[in-house]
Formats: C-alpha cells, structure tokens, sequence
C-alpha cells in the first residue's frame, strides 16, 4: 500500500530512506517534515538517532501522528520493556530482558520533541508523552515514566590498560588508543581527526567537531607523536585510491584500503586486542573514563579535566570525583581527623 494511502486510511507504516546530502524520511509529512526542522539543530549522529527512535515508535504505534493519544504512549513503553529473544536473555548489569531504561527514556524524549514541535505549529492540541506520573500539585515534577538507575562509568585497572596497549598489533592502534586512554578523546574524535589538527611542535591535537560542535585544543602525551610518525612512515598507505585523503587514520588493507577507519573498524580493532589481552571489557569510552580517572587522581583540577573532556558543563565532569580511588577516601580522612581532635577536646583526653 502507497503511503499516502496507508496514512488516508489511518495506518502509517514507516520506512526510513537515507539519501547523502539529505534529510532523512519516514513517509509521513509531518515526521519528515520535523527532520528536516531538526537537522538544523543536532549532530548527524543525534540526527540519525532520533529518525530511527520515530521509525521503532510509528511502527509499534502504526497510526498517523494526529491520532496518538496517552494510552499509545503507555502502550509502547510496555512494549519496549518486554522480553527480547524470547526471553532468554537478560542483562548481568540489571537482570532485565527488555530494552535498557535508557534507551526507552532517549526514545520517549524523541517522540515528546516531536509533539512538542507540532504543538508549536499548532497541528495537535497537546503532547501525548506525559512529563510524568502522580504529578500532585502543579510545579512539582512527580515520578518519571521510566527511571533510568544511574550507574557508575567502568575504568580500567592500570594493568589491564598495560595488558590492552600490549595485545595492539600496529603503531596506528596504539595512536588511536593512545589518543583515548591518555587524552581522553571520544571515538568519533579520534576518526574525525584530519593532518592539520595534528600539532606536533606544541604536542597538541585540534578537536574541530566535538560533541555539541564544540571545538578544543588538548594536550596529549609525547607517545602518540613518536607513534604517529612510526604509522605515517611505515604503515600508512600511500598507493591506495583514497590514500590522499585528509584523515589521519586510514584502512590499511583490505578492499577499502587507504579509506578513513569507520567506527565500526576501530571497535573491531579493540574487540580483537581485548581478546588477546583477555579482558571482559574496554570499550572506547570506558578509555576515556579511565584517562579522566586517573588524572584526577594524579591532582589535575576538576576545571582541567572539563576542559580536556570538553564537557560543557562542569557538573558532567564531577562524576570523576567518585571514580577517583583517593578523593572520597582522603576527603574522608580529613574530616574523621578533625572530628576526632574535637571530641579529645571536649572529653579532655590527649590527642
């Protein structure tokens, strides 16, 4: 059935099309239309996520936008909480079987924007996504539709970073890696990383597509230049059709060969060290936890750490605080110190 029929006889199925140079589509006017609005606003990533967040919802729900009510929402939920693979699998982190908190909750912001976007064109009346539940008085927030536990980021021991850098077959992984583990840069930093970001004289490297945009210029340790320079000279290709492209880390064989790594690339190329080092974890991003860990527990200010993080928010950044092995337990001692010369003081005994 043609869309444009599906959606007159109350049924919109969707189907996400991706053409390079445009917006996504889902077959629904107003949905492709709020694409289009948002592609303005976010990241192509963040792009990409909520079209495939609209297209799992519209295809749970399967009615145009204007016919979703509260109970489509409710519905949904319940549906993205049920048992995936029949059940047989959960998650060690929580026990559950379906669909993490956080994904439900991501998705249902997608779907809130949406409603939001169209209240403010003044197509629907109200948004059907509910802020929340038992909402007493007005002004207070009540309990959210999904709570979402927040979980401390994993870091790795000084050991299994020796064991991992250890298991890295060429000097372009232990770049890449290098660029994670000592300086903290995100996955997609690393591989959007072009020749005239690389500032050698300074021991620099210039992020010019952060998250959010943000741009930033960090620091980074001594071996991943001398690293760099072992790659470009005896690794990188520069036969290869695409050899002369501006990305610093390229394929190095293979039929894609002198194209720029993908994400997909880099996470087999950590799956197989990971493997060879026998580790059950170390993903990209617990490589940067574990770099702004263990600056901070070398001293390095909190302020310090945000911008090499390039966190705009400093309350981002102080989740390092608790991951740090000798802040809390410093803090601690100080004050337990204190609280003891008090109490000698008012029971008149020696300190």
């Amino acid at each position: 059935m043609p869309v444009e029929e599906a959606v007159m006889a109350g049924v919109f199925t969707p189907c996400l099309i991706s053409s390079v140079g445009e917006s996504p589509r889902l077959g629904d006017p107003l949905v492709d239309e709020y694409l289009r609005f948002t592609a303005a606003r976010v990241r192509p990533n963040s792009l990409v996520a909520q079209s495939f967040d609209l297209k799992v919802f519209f295809t749970v729900v399967a009615k145009p936008p204007q016919q979703v009510e509260v109970a489509d929402v409710l519905g949904f939920i319940e549906e993205q909480r049920a048992p995936r693979r029949g059940g047989n699998v959960v998650r060690l982190v929580d026990g559950e079987a379906g669909l993490a908190a956080s994904t439900i909750k991501r998705r249902l912001a997608t779907i809130s924007s949406f409603y939001d976007y169209l209240l403010l064109r003044g197509i629907c009346d109200r948004n059907p996504v509910p802020r929340s539940i038992n909402a007493r008085h007005r002004g207070h927030r009540g309990s959210p539709l999904v709570r979402a536990p927040k979980k401390m980021p994993r870091v790795l021991l000084p050991e299994e970073v020796v064991a991992l850098t250890s298991a890295l077959r060429t000097d372009r992984d232990r770049a890449m890696i290098s660029l994670m583990v000592h300086a903290g840069l995100r996955r997609c930093e690393v591989l959007g990383l072009r020749f005239g970001d690389v500032h050698i004289g300074d021991r620099r490297v210039f992020i010019a597509d952060g998250k959010g945009g943000h741009q930033r210029l960090v620091p980074v340790v001594s071996a991943f230049f001398t690293q760099l320079a072992s790659y470009l000279s005896a690794e990188r290709p520069s036969d290869a059709p695409s050899a002369g492209e501006d990305h610093v880390f390229v394929v190095l064989k293979g039929p894609t060969r002198g194209r720029p790594l993908t994400a997909a690339g880099l996470d087999q190329v950590l799956a197989g060290a990971r493997g060879r080092a026998g580790l059950t974890h170390a993903t990209c991003h617990e490589l940067r936890h574990t770099c702004f860990t263990r600056l901070r527990e070398a001293g390095m200010a909190l302020e310090a750490i945000q911008a090499q993080a390039g966190h705009a928010s400093i309350e981002t950044t102080r989740i390092y605080l608790h991951l740090s092995n000798d802040w809390l337990a410093g803090e601690y001692q100080q004050a337990m110190a204190i609280l003891d010369n008090w109490h000698d003081e008012i029971s008149g005994e020696p300190s």
